[in-house]
């Protein structure tokens, strides 16, 4: 997919301006142009090309509402013919546009038989920057949204394992693996619990890269590979696409890609508990009581609540070593769809500088972000007569901030943290955004993050 953007500036003009523009473009224009124009009923608004005189392809324009959205131009590469082309366009919106090109080019074709052979057009950018620049962000939105189409058959703890590996193998740093029992050896009980129903041994994967003088940032992401509810199983309807519920691992792999191939001077650390929440005879049960790797007794309400469990013993090991900055990210609750629908990413953050910096970030480069708050009141509802906790409230109100107040229990107070609570998935198509895996809050951190660690 890279070759489609190039450095250079060879190739049809292609012109991108947005709809406000147009008529002072018109304007500027040959009167053969204008003929052509009005003779295919334009109306300013999408594609035209324009031949020559001898039927070639002469120049082509697209018009946009906004030319500065990353997904504005989300299906250009698919509409225009095949060939070369270069881009003529106001320069502050090069990123958005290089970004959108290569974008639209995402296919997630692994278990299609018969693969599309149509060649698509090439697009040349004078600044090798900013052609740089859009290939690391689509690479990175890439990965996340392969490990989220990915099938749970295949996409198992020991697959996410593997996706580590491959960026060490690219990128340099190092990988470890706690699996099975020798989570209980080194007090990862609640990964362990969650996990140990699944024929695919749970594990915790610690990704480490960077000089360790530097900055030290650590991302946590939510591993699970199917979530069936466990004993509190989903109906049906819910269970269909669980095999996304291991969005926020992606999520953290895909900003870690795009950390490690811009070589940010930060001293990095991903760690990600990866399990499946299956059923069967020795599965977590409603009730039972689990001591967390802090040493907080936490009562199971529902086994279906395990993606908090599996991040609280992976956010107590995140904080021995004194990172500077801890952010998850998680496919936590459905409350959070319902406060905020599915293409908006909530987010929590105990740093009011931090919550800032990322959803200016955000703001930017379309990747929109909503800081909602930690209301501790709320903490009351995850009191249990039994233990120190319980896993989830038992009122259907607030869930996601009383998810992330349960979060928050395993964070110093002085810690500088950020939980995102993202969907993972695109429900409806949209321009460069196919259904399916997709990549919410990872261009915003990552732009937050860059400006802070230059």
């Amino acid at each position: 997919m890279n070759h489609l953007l190039i450095a250079g500036n060879q190739g049809t003009p292609l012109s991108v301006i947005e709809k406000s523009e147009y008529n002072d473009w018109l304007s500027k224009q040959n009167q053969s142009s204008k003929n052509w124009l009005e003779s295919i009923n334009y109306t300013g608004e999408g594609l035209a090309i324009f031949p020559t005189d001898a039927g070639e392809l002469s120049q082509a324009l697209f018009v946009v509402n906004d030319a500065s959205h990353y997904f504005a131009c989300g299906d250009l590469i698919n509409q225009l013919p095949s060939g070369n082309y270069h881009l003529v366009a106001n320069e502050k919106n090069h990123a958005a546009i290089c970004f959108a090109w290569l974008i639209g080019a995402y296919q997630f074709d692994r278990y299609i038989s018969k693969k599309s052979e149509k060649s698509l057009p090439i697009l040349s950018v004078d600044n090798q920057q900013t052609v740089e620049s859009a290939i690391n962000y689509v690479q990175a939105t890439s990965l996340v949204r392969d490990l989220v189409n990915t099938p749970a058959a295949d996409m198992m703890p020991e697959d996410l394992a593997h996706a580590a590996q491959d960026l060490v193998d690219e990128f340099g740093g190092n990988v470890k693996h706690t699996v099975g029992e020798e989570l209980l050896e080194h007090n990862y009980p609640t990964i362990h619990a969650v996990g140990r129903a699944s024929v695919h041994a749970p594990r915790l994967i610690d990704l480490t890269w960077g000089d360790s003088r530097h900055p030290k940032v650590t991302l946590v992401g939510k591993g699970v590979c199917f979530d069936s509810g466990g004993l509190d199983v989903k109906p049906a309807a819910g269970m269909r696409n669980m095999k996304k519920d291991m969005g926020g691992s992606a999520h953290v792999l895909g900003l870690a890609r795009l950390i490690m191939a811009t070589k940010l001077p930060i001293n990095l650390r991903v760690l990600i508990p990866a399990v499946e929440n299956a059923v069967s005879g020795n599965a977590l049960r409603p009730g039972d009581v689990v001591v967390t790797r802090k040493g907080i007794s936490v009562e199971i309400d529902n086994t279906d609540a395990e993606g908090r469990l599996v991040l609280c013993d992976a956010l107590a090991e995140a904080e021995n070593d004194n990172p500077d900055l801890i952010i998850d990210f998680a496919t936590l609750t459905g409350a959070m769809r319902v406060a905020l629908g599915v293409e908006l990413p909530g987010f929590f953050s105990t740093n009011d500088e931090v919550a800032a910096g990322i959803t200016l970030a955000g703001s930017k480069n379309t990747d929109p972000v909503w800081r909602m708050p930690l209301y501790t009141p709320y903490r009351d509802l995850l009191k249990s007569t039994v233990a120190d906790m319980t896993n989830c409230a038992t009122v259907p109100f607030g869930g996601a901030i009383t998810a992330a107040l349960y979060l928050q229990d395993f964070v110093n107070k002085d810690t500088d943290w950020v939980h995102f609570d993202v969907m993972a998935f695109n429900i409806r198509k949209q321009s460069g955004r196919p259904l399916g895996g997709e990549a919410f809050g990872v261009r915003a951190v990552f732009d937050y993050l860059q400006q802070r660690f230059k």
